[in-house]
């Protein structure tokens, strides 16, 4: 071993000082920070364990006889498969969802040159309840609107449940599930 000065010495013991403080000054820090990230982007109080999709109600004046219970299961899988909450159909549960199909319209989107519909549209409005009973508790009332365009030469009946099933149903079931847990 070489013999170092006094003064090196001393430099030596100062630097591996401050290391020191530096790291516990990180630790301090960044263990007093707590955000909860996941793989879908859902956020969900680190206690949270249990949520309730209530059956959303068709209050609509025109219906779709399958509409209501095509979105309650569709939400109430989407929670179950981005989340580790468990539905339980009780009051009480961490997170509540309730609400009920408020529009179902069809439209004329879009006219040719000879005032004859060149594309028809359905519009579905959904009303939704977001209950938050654990951490921040911040819920949310809102309705959600999606809507598809489909030929006008061919009949609403024909192509309903497609535009339901393929387009309207999975962009609401997205928009209320990111306001409630992405707060989009």
């Amino acid at each position: 071993m070489i013999p170092l000065p006094a003064g090196c010495l001393n430099t030596f013991k100062m630097i591996r000082l401050l290391q020191g403080i530096i790291t516990v000054s990180l630790l301090l820090v960044l263990g007093g920070c707590s955000v909860h990230y996941s793989a879908t982007g859902a956020s969900i109080e680190p206690g949270a364990k249990t949520v309730n999709v209530r059956f959303i109600d068709n209050r609509a004046p025109i219906n779709n006889p399958t509409l209501s219970q095509n979105l309650t299961e569709r939400l109430r899988n989407k929670v179950q498969s981005q989340t580790k909450l468990v539905q339980i159909n009780e009051e009480g549960a961490d997170y509540e969802f309730k609400g009920n199909v408020t529009g179902y319209s069809f439209s004329n989107a879009a006219v040719t040159n000879v005032d004859q519909a060149a594309s028809s549209r359905l519009t579905v409005t959904i009303n939704i309840t977001f209950v938050k009973r654990i951490g921040d508790k911040k819920g949310y009332t809102q309705s959600f609107t999606r809507s598809a365009d489909f030929p006008a030469s061919q009949l609403p009946s024909a192509v309903e449940n497609g535009l339901l099933e393929n387009t309207i149903l999975p962009q609401i079931v997205d928009d209320i599930f990111n306001k409630a847990f992405a707060n989009w």
